[in-house]
């Protein structure tokens, strides 16, 4: 009898063509929770291994840098009990990580009003950037109480503070006064439970982004299900505006130059 085995997303995909940084909304937490017939912090709980996953995945790929939506500014007005277990989370899995951000050679990054957090969470934070920062393999950047509006907002405030004059301001000087102002823009964003909406994330730095939309709850999410998301994005044209005839013109012209 003959057997068809089924190639994996992970084989099909075309390594000269990974998104360099990929973002991830996670959502589902308290949905998986519910129908397990748990508490929705049973879900948080479970969905750091879809944390490891999709560091594992990312670092296999070749991904360089992997922005986690970890906790937002609107997160904050959850049920304290949640809040508090949350953040206890938070630092009980940064100090369990650690050895194995560093064997994996992941550089841990965090982005938003860090300042905002529980002492304990900042300290370990500050801790586990210190001890990965030699690693050079993926940038692993976790947004905290974290905001698009809050970031933009905070961006204004400076640029208003530095007395920059108008006709200065551009793109590229805006890019300079945000929080990730030293990481290239995702090219892909992922979002996981099936919601098709961006939640106040990296509003600015997704205008040209890829969006894949999957209805896997993200306890759920697995290394398949991240390699699934390349596929995706590389099964697209992406055209910043212009027309593909353009695209395809200036192909032939750079191929006629090498």
């Amino acid at each position: 009898m003959r057997l068809y085995l089924e190639m994996s997303f992970f084989d099909q995909i075309d390594t000269a063509n990974v998104p360099q940084h990929i973002a991830i909304i996670m959502d589902g937490n308290g949905r998986w929770a519910k129908s397990q017939g748990k508490e929705r912090i049973f879900g948080h709980f479970n969905g750091v291994e879809a944390v490891r996953a999709s560091v594992k995945a990312a670092t296999k790929a070749g991904v360089k840098y992997l922005t986690l939506y970890a906790f937002s500014t609107e997160n904050w007005n959850r049920p304290k009990e949640e809040v508090e277990a949350l953040m206890n989370l938070l630092v009980h899995t940064i100090v369990q990580e650690i050895e194995e951000l560093n064997k994996n050679e992941v550089r841990l990054h965090t982005i938003g009003d860090t300042q905002s957090l529980p002492a304990s969470c900042q300290e370990e934070l500050r801790r586990g950037m210190e001890r990965t920062s030699g690693n050079t393999r993926l940038n692993l950047i976790l947004a905290l109480s974290y905001s698009a509006r809050w970031e933009l907002t905070e961006a204004i405030k400076k640029i208003i503070s530095d007395q920059v004059k108008p006709q200065e301001v551009n793109d590229n000087l805006i890019h300079t006064y945000l929080t990730t102002k030293d990481y290239p823009d995702p090219e892909l964003l992922i979002r996981t439970s099936g919601e098709k909406r961006i939640s106040n994330f990296l509003l600015w730095q997704i205008a040209y982004a890829e969006l894949h939309f999957t209805e896997t709850l993200w306890p759920d999410f697995n290394e398949e299900d991240f390699y699934k998301a390349i596929c995706d994005y590389q099964s697209r044209e992406r055209r910043f505006g212009k027309t593909s005839e353009q695209l395809t013109s200036g192909d032939k012209l750079l191929t006629e130059k090498q």
